[in-house]
């Protein structure tokens, strides 16, 4: 049974061309890297753009090319132009839910916080909404309605010219050594330690709310809930895969075919990492027991990267210090209570010496 995507695109043309000329040094927006984007989610079956063509000369031969349909919104006055153009968008988008309903996915290329209601009501309507804007000018309230959320200057075959230096005469008498102009630096690459603890988090968290196997696409599609823009290119990888293999050789999770082909079980390690930093824990407990054998929750985990600066419990897939501290207990490694005196938990080893 065919399980592909079908995708119905829909552009709000004049938002997009003006938000790529204003924030991408003035370059022209192209289909091309959307609809590269999108043939790796499905197969577009509806190609819509809306905008005075009158103003888009060039961009309507491009779209043509690219079997885009384009409706043409006449040039009026200021807003009541804009309203046109975003009411029409709106009503042929709605008309397509209702009565296509082989079309499982809707992509909404705009920047504008007018189209979040839509995005609402497709849900509402058991759709997926795919978001696709220019990072700058898009409004913060898009990104989180969406089901998924594409930076049109993050996506591959985007060219984006360097910033130009500006250029100024020199004073009398020059100064004796000049700065030599530096390139536009690039977007600084995100954390992979952090994406690292991501992960395990959404893992240990699927583990305990699932009865079933966790698998990758399983793990990509939380993630995407949870951050609409995630994309594992901003880290640094090619593909999703690509990532977790990273984050197998640094013991973060473990991978196992499934019955699914390409599409393997991610699991945490049950060993290893975990029962070291359970030992590690109770030999820092140890150490910092009182007269009384016991040491308190406060300050215990700066106590812990003293000895091991690489340690995240994020990374074992737990929230929190605390949390990582109650399973601890739970093995068996430390007790922990409550103390109402000391306003904190006391840990002690679960054997005392």
């Amino acid at each position: 049974m065919d399980q592909e995507e079908r995708i119905a695109l829909f552009l709000d043309y004049e938002n997009l061309a003006i938000s790529a000329r204003d924030h991408l040094g003035g370059i022209p927006f192209e289909l091309r890297p959307v609809a590269d984007a999108l043939a790796e989610r499905g197969r577009v079956v509806v190609r819509r753009a809306y905008a005075d063509w009158s103003y888009f000369d060039q961009d309507r031969r491009m779209l043509t090319r690219s079997h885009v349909e384009l409706i043409d919104i006449p040039q009026r006055m200021g807003a009541s132009r804009k309203n046109a153009a975003d009411i029409k968008m709106v009503v042929d988008a709605l008309e397509v839910a209702f009565e296509r309903a082989y079309i499982s996915t809707f992509v909404l290329c705009t920047g504008d916080s007018d189209f979040t209601p839509l995005v609402h009501k497709l849900r509402e309507l058991n759709k997926r909404v795919i978001g696709v804007g220019v990072e700058k000018s898009t409004s913060a309230l898009l990104p989180p309605a969406c089901d998924e959320f594409l930076y049109y200057d993050r996506l591959e075959g985007v060219e984006i010219p360097p910033a130009r230096v500006r250029q100024t005469r020199p004073v009398s008498p020059p100064p004796a050594a000049a700065p030599e102009p530096q390139p536009a630096a690039e977007a600084p690459m995100r954390d992979v330690d952090t994406l690292a603890a991501l992960v395990a988090q959404t893992v240990a968290g699927l583990q305990r709310s699932s009865s079933g196997a966790v698998t990758a696409s399983t793990i990509k599609r939380t993630l995407l809930r949870k951050d609409p823009t995630f994309n594992e290119a901003d880290y640094g990888f090619r593909a999703f895969g690509e990532l977790l293999r990273h984050l197998v050789g640094h013991n973060v999770v473990e991978l196992t075919p499934s019955s699914a082909k390409g599409d393997p079980e991610v699991t945490l390690p049950e060993h290893g990492d975990r029962e070291a930093a359970f030992a590690l824990l109770r030999t820092v407990v140890f150490d910092l027991a009182g007269s009384d054998g016991s040491t308190a929750l406060s300050g215990l985990k700066n106590q812990v990267r003293k000895v091991a600066p690489d340690f995240s419990e994020k990374k074992l897939g737990y929230r929190s210090f605390l949390q990582f501290c109650k399973a601890a207990a739970t093995g068996g490694v430390v007790d922990l209570k409550w103390n109402a005196g000391a306003d904190d938990y006391l840990l002690t080893t679960s054997t005392q010496d």
